[in-house]
């Protein structure tokens, strides 16, 4: 045993100074030529029986993608089947038809004549519209058997600040017979933009950070279900609602749903929560991974696509005590633009469906069509998490170092909620870090299952193994997940001793001094101003020598966009978020709004509760974290030296394009 752990030891030390291993290594992105001309805004796709791929867009077309496997010299033809459609957000090829979920309904087009281009636009169904902006409609996703399912959005609304339900079934899923007739399925959703099957054939769905919704999750979505968001149940008086509860029955304590699940009986909580800032800002598009193989080792998880964020997370889920749980992990970052669809191709590749129109997204083009291709390399990573009754077992892709591995300190677990709350979004509570109080490696090095202490149900839990080392010396690909506990299971308990803790005390003791000293390091020097101000300075003669009100614009942009003040000058600035997500005013030294950035979404956990502030000189002034509607003004002293500094919104994803020029001058 002494033998195999030095030469565990040496093949470790041997590989610590390799070429660390990324992303790309394991998963190649290829982006499809677009002829010019054609605006690919997809807002659904399906691979057709031959290969091909057929591709709705937001400005109301339809392109067949023949070769869309972009295989040797030859490339991707497009032909437009069909146009004139009202913003379809969802795509569907079923028995040589092809289903488009437009705004206000189903349509069903056929090419009659054979010509490769649609010739007959049936009505399905349909539901009322009020005209708000915010109504997207999508799907559809049929069943086995042959009914379709469709999910539609909240309108929104400004001067409220939340989400309304202001036609019939908004906020609602709806199944729909293929001769047109209706049966709502389930309410409070939000903004339901993907959902599908999982290798049970159960359905999933995935929801955006906003009112009623502290972040992104994934739910399991059954007939009678009360999702979260209380606009939609101003509706269930209309007939055939399999619910009877009202929005005032909905208590908005700020309680974890959890909790308020206990309470409300038809309330669902989620089965995996994806931190918001951390695992994408707009969750999307939802894909069960049945390749049998052909993707890697991942086989009937979930890929997930973020539009802001322009990435995928990969959740695997368990059924315990009837209730789905799980886990997600990062996979694959660097998308060219907004991902709002997934699909199958024929060869098991994935496509990426893309679009910024709206909200912008860390992928800079405005729109692309991408084919992700597993290279055959297994990458070394946590394939999933499982609860057991005294803590998780970890299941690896690949052995690990076992001696490594079995040290509870290489594992850092931390649990954590969101409020249950009308307020938009949610900063992060009731965090409390888990004790691992012992680790069990298998004979194969595949699995750690770990003893831990302070686990709570209803929670999500972090879970961190950035010390873990393959039996190569190598690190995780990726080193953290996020496990959502709904449900302890039954069964045996390891028994191992609880840990000593008796030099804790004195240890943190002996920190106190380094943390205080440097904390006080940390402060600005005297006299400097404060980098929030809401009140006028009792210095200042005057209100201000300039006051400039700040609103914001479709597409994650600063209205105005650029503003001039002469150096040195009393400024007061007046931002009114009117966008429906939440925003912040932060001004910073020039050239350094993506570093700022950056260093706020390192914040991690406590990113929202902290405003997305970071500690930096770069920093100058900002206003706090606002929701939406709401208003916040600061004052401060104009930087003496001129240039062109930048103000920018620090929240993760936002940074990357939601700037502006301050133009500071003599």
């Amino acid at each position: 045993m002494a033998q195999e752990n030095a030469e565990e030891g040496s093949t470790q030390a041997a590989s610590d100074d390799a070429i660390p291993e990324v992303e790309d290594d394991f998963y190649k992105l290829i982006s499809l030529p677009i002829p010019e001309g054609v605006i690919l805004e997809v807002g659904g796709l399906a691979t057709l029986p031959d290969g091909s791929i057929a591709a709705c867009t937001r400005r109301g077309e339809v392109w067949i993608i023949s070769n869309p496997n972009v295989s040797g010299n030859i490339k991707p033809t497009y032909r437009r089947f069909a146009y004139g459609l009202h913003e379809p957000l969802g795509l569907a090829y079923k028995d040589g038809d092809i289903y488009v979920t437009q705004r206000s309904e189903i349509t069903r087009l056929r090419d009659m004549n054979g010509d490769g281009e649609a010739d007959a636009y049936d009505k399905v169904f349909s539901w009322p519209l009020s005209g708000n902006y915010h109504e997207y409609s999508y799907g559809p996703l049929f069943m086995p058997n042959g009914n379709m399912l469709v999910t539609l959005n909240l309108g929104w609304s400004n001067s409220l600040g939340h989400g309304v339900s202001l036609a019939p079934w908004r906020g609602w899923m709806l199944e729909i017979t293929p001769d047109g007739q209706m049966t709502p399925v389930a309410a409070g959703l939000r903004s339901p933009s993907g959902f599908g099957f999982n290798e049970a054939g159960d359905v999933f769905y995935t929801e955006n950070q906003g009112d009623w919704v502290g972040s992104g999750r994934i739910s399991h979505i059954e007939k009678g279900d009360f999702l979260g968001n209380a606009e939609s149940l101003r509706w269930t008086d209309l007939p055939d609602s399999p619910l009877n509860i009202k929005p005032q029955d909905i208590p908005d304590t700020g309680e974890p749903l959890y909790d308020v699940a206990k309470r409300v009986e038809a309330l669902k909580p989620p089965a995996v929560w994806l931190p918001h800032g951390i695992l994408g800002i707009s969750t999307s598009g939802i894909l069960n991974d049945n390749t049998n193989g052909k993707f890697g080792p991942f086989s009937n998880q979930f890929f997930v696509g973020d539009q802001g964020q322009s990435k995928i997370m990969r959740v695997a889920l368990e059924k315990v005590k009837g209730q789905y749980q799980g886990v997600v992990f990062p996979f694959r970052e660097g998308f060219s633009s907004g991902i709002l669809r997934l699909i199958w191709g024929s060869d098991g590749a994935m496509f990426s469906g893309m679009t910024s129109r709206g909200w912008s997204s860390t992928g800079k083009e405005l729109f692309g069509l991408q084919r992700l291709v597993w290279t055959g390399r297994t990458p070394f990573e946590m394939k999933t998490v499982r609860a057991m009754p005294d803590g998780f077992e970890i299941e690896f892709t690949l052995p690990v170092n076992r001696t490594v591995a079995a040290d509870p300190s290489v594992y850092q677990i931390t649990g954590f909620n969101y409020k249950y709350q009308a307020e938009y979004g949610s900063p992060v509570i009731n965090n409390k870090k888990c004790t691992v109080r012992g680790v069990v490696v298998s004979e194969d090095g595949l699995k750690a299952r770990l003893v831990v202490d302070g686990l709570r149900e209803g929670y999500i839990h972090e879970i961190t193994a950035e010390g873990v080392r393959g039996a190569d010396g190598k690190p995780l690909l990726h080193h953290v997940g996020y496990y959502t506990l709904n449900q302890f299971p039954d069964g045996e308990k390891l028994a191992i001793a609880a840990p000593d803790h008796s030099n804790h005390a004195a240890m943190a003791s002996s920190a106190k001094p380094a943390a205080t000293k440097s904390a006080a390091a940390a402060k600005p020097a005297a006299g400097t101003m404060a980098k929030r101000v809401t009140k006028r300075p009792a210095s200042w003669t005057k209100e201000s020598d300039i006051t400039i009100n700040v609103g914001t614009k479709p597409g994650l942009k600063f209205d105005p966009s650029q503003i001039r003040v002469k150096a040195g000058s009393k400024v007061k600035v007046v931002f009114h978020n009117n966008d429906d997500m939440l925003h912040n005013f932060v001004l910073v030294l020039p050239g350094t709004a993506i570093e700022v950035g950056e260093m706020a979404m390192k914040l991690g956990l406590e990113g929202q509760e902290k405003n997305y502030i970071p500690q930096t000189d770069k920093l100058l002034y900002h206003t706090k974290l606002l929701q939406p509607g709401e208003t916040d003004a600061i004052y401060f002293e104009a930087p003496d030296e001129p240039g062109d500094y930048t103000f920018v919104c620090t929240v993760p994803g936002h940074f990357y394009v939601m700037q502006g020029t301050f133009k500071v001058v003599q």
